[in-house]
């Protein structure tokens, strides 16, 4: 068996493809990143995007794919990604993505594009419990960007919009269409785009901090997936849990929580990859 190994990754969302290459050495026993790549949807063809996204991560890195990835593995939309080696469902790997991003962590809050998941972990990333929102998209980064575009923000900008607020006010739309309803009226009253954003990243942080309290959550709380990197949203969090507690949890982002699932994803593709070796050794053994 090779002393390094290497494995890729690919999360395929509602609006993102995400992409990692990742090695492993056999002699340290370590992870580490190599490299990483998002690529937009937009009203492209998923799969071609899949592959451009695999494609320049090994012209980067110098790789070949037949010859050098010992396993690409898929997460999300897998029946995009054409090569794959293997496809390992989504809250297992943006639970095992948290706790590489957070070594110690026993509980991974995924906050991606449909919902919210708060997910307990065992010091491996293996799901022991988790609770989760319904489909509804008020509660979703997708949301999220809806609104972002109605007040002419890109995406990037809506965490320090947020911070800025000073008096936000919450949608009271439980559903969508409803929440998009408020948002209309809290622009034609003139409310300002900080208190805007703010009011609805506090919204979806009132379903975190919810969905932690009936899991009964312990930190550190690893948070990941694209909302993940939303400061505004993180700081929310911290707000409530503060206000909600008299012992506030202890939460960590990662400046790459877009990439959990990938990571996650390539980390147990390396694990699968790793037993298949062993069996393979004992049946010669034998």
């Amino acid at each position: 068996m090779k002393d390094t190994i290497y494995t890729m990754g690919v999360d395929v969302g509602a609006s993102y493809v995400k992409a990692v290459l990742m090695s492993y050495n056999n002699i340290t026993q370590d992870h580490k990143l190599i490299d990483k790549q998002t690529e937009k949807i937009r009203k492209r063809n998923p799969k071609d995007v899949v592959k451009e996204a695999v494609d320049v991560l090994l012209e980067r890195n110098n790789l070949k794919y037949d010859k050098d990835i010992a396993y690409l593995a898929s997460t999300g939309e897998g029946e995009m990604v054409e090569r794959k080696t293997g496809h390992f469902y989504s809250m297992t790997s943006h639970a095992r993505g948290g706790v590489y991003f957070v070594p110690g962590a026993k509980t991974v809050v995924d906050m991606g594009g449909h919902y919210v998941r708060a997910i307990m972990v065992d010091p491996r990333g293996k799901v022991m419990d988790y609770k989760m929102t319904g489909q509804c998209a008020s509660g979703s980064g997708q949301f999220i960007e809806n609104i972002s575009r109605y007040l002419g923000l890109a995406i990037e900008e809506v965490g320090a919009m947020s911070l800025k607020a000073d008096n936000p006010e919450i949608p009271s739309g439980i559903c969508a269409v409803l929440a998009e309803t408020d948002v209309i009226n809290l622009v034609s009253k003139g409310l300002s785009t900080p208190n805007i954003v703010k009011g609805i990243n506090i919204s979806i942080a009132q379903r975190v901090i919810k969905l932690l309290g009936s899991l009964r959550a312990e930190g550190p709380i690893a948070l990941v997936g694209g909302m993940g990197m939303n400061a505004g949203m993180i700081q929310a969090i911290e707000e409530l849990s503060t206000e909600n507690k008299k012992s506030p949890l202890k939460f960590v982002a990662h400046p790459d929580a877009i990439y959990s699932g990938a990571i996650g994803a390539a980390l147990w593709g390396g694990y699968r990859y790793h037993k298949l070796k062993e069996k393979d050794l004992l049946h010669a053994i034998k």
